[in-house]
């Protein structure tokens, strides 16, 4: 079963906090595209789209959209200040040039030395990989979002990925519903748990071994 609107709302939220003051930020679809809704109104960042966009703001009221505006993935957005528009090969070129701080992605597995799987499921049909394999080789920061397991319950948090790899080792930081999870040099380290939650669910719907934070132990 799929997550609710209002838990991929709670995630974004809790990913928004990463952003910072300054950041050229760009955003995967699905819960990433929610993250502008949580920043304050002229937060100082710039949200930038492989379809050619730097300045982006968030979704448009209901009625207000305009056909022409839209993120990478189709969906409507808002102008911020500063906006300036070009051809993809100029975003892309930002992005291999290693301009984007940080990416915010969805994924479909993680490995605790953080290889990220966000592409494809096999035998399944998919438009493409889009901007994922760039994004997750030359932001400076990869930060995902997603569920901490999958639709039939299956921990999406694994030692090692089942699916095709999109990048090796280049997450730094997990956003699920349940948790908040760091990729460091002596493994995965749960930093946060989500109220609702406790340390013992997470270590069991997660399919790595964990290093529970000090301050989760206190």
């Amino acid at each position: 079963m799929g997550m609710g609107r209002e838990t991929k709302l709670s995630i974004a939220k809790r990913a928004a906090q990463e952003v910072e003051k300054g950041m050229v930020l760009n955003l995967g679809i699905g819960i990433p595209s929610l993250v502008p809704n949580f920043l304050p109104m002229d937060f100082p960042v710039m949200i930038q789209a492989e379809n050619g966009i730097l300045g982006m703001g968030p979704e448009p009221p209901t009625g207000e959209e305009e056909w022409e505006l839209c993120n990478a993935a189709g969906f409507p957005v808002t102008e911020g200040k500063g906006i300036s528009y070009f051809d993809s090969a100029a975003a892309f070129g930002m992005i291999r040039s290693g301009c984007i701080d940080m990416t915010i992605l969805g994924s479909l597995e993680v490995s605790s030395s953080g290889d990220l799987s966000n592409w494809i499921v096999p035998g399944k049909t998919i438009p493409g990989m889009g901007g994922a394999m760039e994004l997750a080789q030359k932001a400076r920061k990869v930060l995902v979002v997603m569920s901490h397991t999958d639709k039939h319950g299956r921990p999406k948090i694994v030692d090692q990925c089942s699916l095709p790899i999109t990048a090796q080792k280049c997450v730094s930081r997990i956003i699920t519903e349940m948790a908040v999870l760091d990729v460091t040099d002596s493994g995965l380290m749960l930093t946060e748990v989500m109220e609702s939650f406790s340390v013992e669910e997470v270590i069991r719907k997660t399919g790595a071994s964990l290093i529970i934070s000090p301050e989760l132990q206190a």
